[in-house]
Formats: structure tokens, C-alpha cells, sequence
């Protein structure tokens, strides 16, 4: 009777076992044994990037590991056998009676955000994860803790909100501005020249605001500050040719929430200007003059080389504007009609504008 191989009879020849051994665990030699499966798992513990702690039901610490050596800073032989509570804050001290009663109950507690207290004394934000440890018996005798640090996550939610908080008040507040636009220049323009001042307000105030966003990518120490000589630059530029306009004095950084009274109040300055002063003709100049004075600025705005200046013209301004603008800046503001030409004074509270 010929005999079957092996093969023919179904069965996996040596050379085939020797292969498919190899590819299931590739780094181990001729006789080498798999690993436990608890050895797979010590490893993986071990090599966590977050904090994983077991301890029994009277919260006694009784495994400790190289994420958690990171986070808190005790060594596994400085805290194994000692309370969980010594990571606990004291106000926060009646958080672990309550995870272990969920615990107890055979529950999971996920996700649950929290501060914990290092070695050091500091504190951090961390999100921890409990779950139950039971016996072969299944009987509940500790608990699992993981612990992540979310500090960076934390501040980023922090700051997004206040970004978002700012940007509904900034919106909110163009809003109004807007809406305040419209009026006056409805009231003091005639029909056909309403759409021209309303757009020259707002792109005046469309470049203020693109200042603040600009200072604001330089990062957090130039947040929501524009330097004051910069926004008057800014506003004049549709006007400076010529080296008709000069600006120089001391600098100072105006904060966001007087960025856009003052470009506006600036940009009432320039259309009056260009309206009825200095700019209106082609001889006319502006010098802006800002100087520190203890605890309030001095701005001067000079014109000179236009027409003979006239009540008439500042009344073009808007009085109820300028009102609202100089009250919101904690200034005072003072027309002197010279015969060379238009000078105004305007003196702010440091305080009301870099705030």
C-alpha cells in the first residue's frame, strides 16, 4: 500500500509549520516561548503615555506607572501602598468617596475632568477614567484609574472663548457704529452724497479693524493694541500725497476697545479735511502732533495753507458723533479757528484708551 504524506493526508508538513510559525511571531528564535498574555499588558501599561493607577476599595495605591511617575512626579516605590488621596487637592478631597461608591456599584466613570495635585505641590487639569477591578470570582476588590493631562486643551477652550466673547462684542459694536453712521450722515448730507459717506466711514473703520488683526498675529503681547502713531497713518493714507501730511510725537499703544472710537473720530477730522479744510485745496497741509503728558495724551491735528476757516465748517462734523466719541474716550476736545488755518486739540485719558 503506498502511504500518504503528510500533506495528502491533510496535515500541515514541518517546513510549512516551521513558515507560518515564523510569520505569526517573526522576532523569536527556535524555542523561544510566547509571552504571557498579563506580560503583553504590563508592557503596554508601562509604556502609556497617560498616568494608569490601580488601587483597592480603601484607596490605597497598588500600581503605579511610568505615565504616572510623569504626570505627578512620585516614583512607584514613593507611593505604592500609600492613600490615593495624597494626589487629591483638599478642596476636592470629597470626590473620591463619591468614584468610590460608583465604583462599588460595579460602574464606570468616564471622562470625568478634575485637578489633581503633583509632587510638587502644583496642581493640573486632568480627565480621568475609573473602572472597576474584580477578582476571578467577580467580586469588585479595587479600581482603575487613567489619567490624562489636559491642561493644553483647557487653555486652548480658554482662549477661544474669550476670542469668541470679543468678536460677538466687536460685532455688536460695529453694529451700533453702523447703524449710528446711517443716521448722521443721513441728516447732515444731502440725498445723493448719503452712499459716499457711509462708505467712507466704514472702509475707515474697515482699516482700523484690519490693524487690530494684524498686531494681533504677532502674538499675545501685542493682543487687541495698535500703536496710536500707526492708526493715524492709517487713516490719512487715502490723503497723503505730496508729503502733504505729517505725523510724529510720542507713540502709545491704544487698546482694542478705544481702536475704533478714535479711528473714527480721526476719520471725521480727515473728511472735514478734505471737505471744506487744508485738503480741499491743493497748497494744504495736516501735522498730527501727539505728546505724553503724566497720565493723559495730547493730540494736536494743525492745518494749514487752505481755505480761511469757518464756524460753518466744523459744524459738518456731527456734533452728536463727536459727543458720543469724546465721552466714550474720556476726552476733551477744542476747535481754535486760526487765520492759517483749522487747529484741533484733543486730550485723552491714558487709561480710557489703552484699556
Amino acid at each position: 500500500m503506498t502511504s500518504l504524506s503528510p500533506t495528502e493526508q491533510g496535515q500541515d508538513s514541518p517546513s510549512q509549520l516551521e513558515t507560518s510559525e515564523r510569520q505569526i511571531l517573526p522576532s523569536q528564535g527556535a524555542g523561544a516561548q510566547v509571552p504571557d498574555a498579563r506580560d503583553w499588558l504590563a508592557a503596554i501599561i508601562e509604556g502609556s503615555d497617560d498616568a494608569i493607577i490601580s488601587k483597592n476599595l480603601n484607596g490605597i495605591i497598588q500600581s503605579w506607572n511610568g505615565g504616572a511617575t510623569r504626570l505627578f512626579g512620585y516614583s512607584a516605590d514613593e507611593i505604592i501602598g500609600k492613600s490615593v488621596t495624597i494626589l487629591i487637592p483638599p478642596d476636592r478631597l470629597d470626590e473620591e468617596p463619591l468614584i468610590l461608591a460608583q465604583i462599588q456599584r460595579g460602574k464606570r466613570v468616564e471622562h470625568f475632568e478634575t485637578k489633581r495635585r503633583r509632587k510638587n505641590g502644583s496642581l493640573i487639569d486632568i480627565s480621568l477614567t475609573i473602572s472597576p477591578i474584580r477578582n476571578e470570582k467577580g467580586v469588585i476588590v479595587g479600581a482603575s484609574k487613567i489619567a490624562r493631562d489636559i491642561t493644553e486643551r483647557l487653555v486652548a477652550q480658554e482662549q477661544q472663548q474669550l476670542l469668541m466673547g470679543e468678536m460677538r462684542h466687536r460685532v455688536k459694536n460695529l453694529f451700533a457704529l453702523a447703524n449710528a453712521i446711517v443716521s448722521i450722515s443721513a441728516k447732515s448730507a444731502r440725498e445723493g452724497d448719503v452712499i459716499a459717506d457711509v462708505q467712507a466711514r466704514l472702509s475707515s473703520l474697515a482699516r482700523a479693524h484690519d490693524l487690530i488683526m494684524s498686531d494681533r498675529m504677532l502674538g499675545p503681547e501685542n493682543e487687541q493694541h495698535v500703536a496710536l502713531l500707526t492708526l493715524v497713518q492709517t487713516i490719512l493714507q487715502p490723503y497723503a500725497m505730496e508729503n502733504r501730511i505729517s505725523i510724529g510725537g510720542d507713540d502709545f499703544d491704544v487698546g482694542g476697545k478705544a481702536v475704533t472710537n478714535l479711528a473714527l473720530l480721526l476719520h471725521e477730522l480727515a473728511t472735514n479735511a478734505a471737505k471744506y479744510g487744508s485738503l480741499s485745496v491743493g497748497t494744504g497741509r495736516i501735522d498730527v502732533d501727539v505728546r505724553s503728558d503724566g497720565d493723559r495724551l495730547h493730540l494736536i491735528w494743525r492745518e494749514t495753507g487752505g481755505p480761511v476757516p469757518s464756524l460753518v465748517a466744523g459744524t459738518g462734523f456731527g456734533s452728536r458723533l463727536e459727543r458720543g466719541l469724546a465721552s466714550a474716550l474720556e476726552a476733551l476736545i477744542e476747535r481754535d479757528w486760526q487765520s492759517s488755518g483749522l487747529v484741533v486739540s484733543i486730550v485723552m485719558a491714558k487709561a480710557a484708551i489703552c484699556a
